[in-house]
């Protein structure tokens, strides 16, 4: 069967990989509404029911999706008191979105025949981009082989929808195909809000998360606080979507959203497009919000009508007519800000961070004040953020007009279409061809550069090769690969712009570029379109998966035990089983400053490595800082010789070896950037034990907890210079919390090193009751299996 299944999925890619540059002409069909529309009647009824229970007090929106997707409302509501910010709310998401293996393989270990809920995996992470779409994804579906095969077959023994390499990039085929105003979702991605842009809570989680909603298990939440964003003014000029978040980025910093909904209302929010929504909500993960949201609008119908999905629209006129699919009037959010677009300008965050945020109109004199070079080395347009039809409509707008001044781009200039529907859709209408025109290239559909996958020489300079991209982060060396190089994020029109200008301090509001006869061009504002007025194209229908496929039990997945990319997951034993006090856990390192999942879990070449433990942990922590001396990729091991120092993963392979637990001191927002799981299992298969940091993101703390670690937090953040390499800690008050005292500080001992000295810190957690059971079982998995085998 297996052999029967990977020879439909080989003649299948064969096929793709011919037909990638071809739209294929046909009778687009509409789509199955079944198993997408949502039970509005029921989800009414829900949402009722719990501001009733609640007293009656006005519920936003967010609280309406939240409280109607609750496993049981009055026994998490009754007597809650404030409920935002304090109850851990036990949720039934109705869908999930994966990507790649991780999720996969964890879904295997629960015994289970099938999902519980519809789900689909996408395969958009293993395209490399170096010569273009078709050599790319021909490329890639030789050397992923194995993973791709892997995928397609547990896919369908589960009955999971399987969409291929080069079918489009996950949260672009979730908002065309998936996404329904009021529904709750979980995807493997910290971007996974962009769905937010069609009125639903999407909510990025690491793949043990995901298991929850596709075994059945409800999926725990502590109820965020709610920022409410009341939009005014209207966008007009050179300003977009994307200026609109970089600009409230840089209001709200990397940590300003963490434990947050980020909600957003006033009258300007029906004169924006569905996709400039979702790339609003897709970079609100950059502020550390859970999740963002929209309410309901014309828009998202025209939008669901033009994706054919007529009936989820009818049915969501209806629920939106009933009140649903807005926030009640007179509600309360926990914090306001008011923007008038009228005011926003073209912004550009960066670099290294995407919430260092600057008006274009400053731009240039920051350039100057900074001494860094007056150039850019490529320009990029695409990712998950900005990769929708409108947005390569406006690029190719100023292509066509750069084109008639006679000018061709400056640099390398990257568009990467967001799905297979989005490329066709350009193919049919000229888009695609006007840019490579100018010497643009289009890249597969798919994350390419923006998840690291860019094989890409990179200039030799100290100073470092600046780069302009439409992207939604810009750590360093994420998307290269070189620590040296500037990102800058901005909208695709920005972009597109200084692509043929070659400046950094380019400002095409103002700025002109001599032509070759000497003139002077200046673009014009670019309005693009919001949706194809032809309709979108199908494209190749190979891409498009069976919707809700019944499973296939007989499907044999096979992992070849001698395989480097795929690898079985064994359970972890508990550290904790004994509900008692660890002891002799020495300090690893102290890591300094930002520390990403990417500082954490490489991206780039490393992710062939996703399905297999052993191997991807060898990337752990390569790129963090040590705070004791500032080296990258240091620490220390004086119990294997005086002064010993190596990298981290190989001083945390040698504490394995001798079956040594440790712990790893943290700075701030410890984990922030993306939901990358294996940042939680590669500490924990080198047998980490407990993270303490001054403060730490959302989705990374909970995939800690879920992998059988215990994330504590400084209550005095200065402790966190007391504590170094080698030094030894153990608790004190643990049982506490497994005797059900959760709200009660733990006291950890730390000995220095090489000395008598000792004292006490004071951390706190955030565990629930049942986040402690996954500590006893070794992992929220371990759980699972053990409440599935009780039952």
């Amino acid at each position: 069967m297996l052999a029967r299944c990977c020879a439909q999925w080989q003649h299948a890619r064969v096929v793709r990989a011919a037909r990638t540059l071809a739209t294929i002409s046909q009778r687009v069909p509409d789509k199955d509404c079944t198993s997408i529309t949502p039970n509005y009647a029921q989800l009414i009824e829900r949402a009722a029911r719990a501001k009733r229970v609640l007293g009656g007090r006005p519920l936003a929106l967010a609280e309406k999706i939240l409280f109607s997707h609750l496993n049981d409302i009055e026994d998490c509501l009754e007597g809650a008191g404030r409920v935002r910010g304090e109850t851990y709310l036990r949720l039934n998401p109705t869908r999930v979105a994966m990507q790649d293996a991780s999720a996969h393989l964890q879904f295997m270990t629960c015994g289970m025949d099938a999902t519980a809920v519809p789900s689909s995996i996408h395969c958009d992470h293993l395209i490399q981009a170096v010569q273009g779409a078709g050599p790319d994804l021909q490329k890639s579906i030789v050397t992923n082989k194995e993973v791709f095969d892997f995928l397609q077959s547990a896919a369908a023994k589960y009955g999971i929808e399987f969409w291929g390499p080069g079918s489009g990039i996950i949260h672009q085929i979730v908002l065309e195909n998936y996404a329904a105003p009021g529904m709750l979702m979980l995807g493997t991605d910290s971007h996974t809000p962009n769905a937010g842009g069609l009125g639903l809570l999407a909510i990025g989680v690491g793949g043990a998360d995901a298991v929850d909603a596709m075994s059945g298990t409800p999926w725990e939440l502590k109820a965020p606080a709610i920022i409410g964003v009341k939009l005014t003014g209207q966008l007009s000029g050179w300003t977009t979507a994307k200026d609109l978040i970089l600009h409230l980025a840089g209001r709200l910093t990397v940590r300003g959203g963490t434990g947050h909904i980020i909600e957003y209302f006033g009258p300007s929010v029906a004169d924006q497009s569905c996709t400039g929504l979702a790339t609003v909500c897709n970079m609100g993960a950059e502020v550390g919000a859970t999740t963002s949201v929209f309410p309901y609008t014309a828009a998202m119908r025209s939008y669901l009508q033009a994706t054919r999905r007529g009936p989820v629209a009818a049915a969501a006129d209806e629920a939106a007519a009933r009140g649903f699919l807005q926030a009640d009037e007179g509600v309360e959010y926990d914090q306001v800000i008011e923007i008038n677009l009228s005011e926003l300008e073209p912004t550009l965050n960066g670099p290294f961070t995407p919430d260092l945020a600057t008006p274009i109109s400053a731009f240039g004199e920051v350039v100057r004040e900074k001494g860094w070079k007056d150039e850019i080395t490529a320009a990029l347009i695409g990712s998950c953020t900005n990769s929708s039809y409108e947005d390569m409509t406006r690029a190719a707008e100023l292509a066509r007009q750069a084109k008639e001044a006679g000018l061709e781009v400056k640099v390398p200039f990257l568009c990467t279409p967001g799905s297979e529907q989005i490329r066709a859709t350009m193919e049919r209408d000229g888009v695609i061809s006007t840019l490579q025109d100018v010497g643009a290239v289009v890249l597969a559909n798919a994350c390419g550069p923006c998840i690291g996958q860019w094989k890409r020489e990179v200039p030799s300079d100290e100073n470092g090769a600046e780069t302009i991209l439409t992207f939604s982060r810009n750590f360093k060396g994420r998307n290269d690969g070189s620590i040296k190089t500037m990102n800058f994020l901005a909208s695709p029109t920005v972009v597109t712009a200084m692509a043929f200008s070659g400046k950094l301090s380019f400002d095409p509001t103002k700025d002109g570029i001599p032509t070759k006869d000497g003139k002077e061009f200046r673009f014009s504002p670019p309005a693009g379109e919001k949706l194809p007025s032809a309709g979108f194209a199908l494209g190749n229908p190979d891409y498009y998966p069976t919707p809700v496929p019944k499973p296939r039990p007989e499907v044999e997945v096979i992992i070849a035990p001698d395989s480097t990319r795929l690898e079985r997951l064994e359970p972890f034993e508990s550290l904790f089983a004994h509900r008692g006090e660890l002891s002799g856990l020495k300090v690893l390192m102290r890591v300094r400053g930002k520390c990403t999942t990417d500082h954490i879990s490489a991206a780039g070449p490393w992710l062939k490595y996703k399905g297999h433990l052993s191997n991807i942990s060898q990337n752990l922590l390569i790129t963090a800082v040590n705070d004791e001396g500032g080296d990258i990729n240091v620490a220390f091991d004086p119990d294997h010789s005086p002064g010993a120092r190596d990298t981290i993963p190989s001083v945390a392979q040698r504490f394995k070896a001798r079956n040594r637990h440790w712990a790893l001191i943290v700075d701030e927002n410890y984990g922030e950037g993306s939901a990358r799981e294996h940042a939680a299992l590669q500490p924990r298969f080198y047998n980490a034990a407990v993270i303490i940091g001054r403060s730490f993101a959302r989705i990374h703390e909970t995939n800690l907890k879920k992998q059988g670690l215990l994330p504590l937090w400084f209550v005095d953040k200065a402790d966190y210079t007391r504590i170094g390499s080698s030094d030894t800690i153990e608790t004190l008050n643990l049982q506490d919390a497994f005797n059900g005292k959760l709200d009660t500080p733990i006291r950890i001992r730390i000995l220095k090193h090489g000395t008598s000295e000792s004292f006490e810190v004071l951390t706190r957690h955030t565990l629930s009751s049942d986040q402690v059971r996954w500590l006893e079982a070794g992992s929220a998995l371990n759980a699972i299996k053990a409440a599935r085998s009780r039952a």
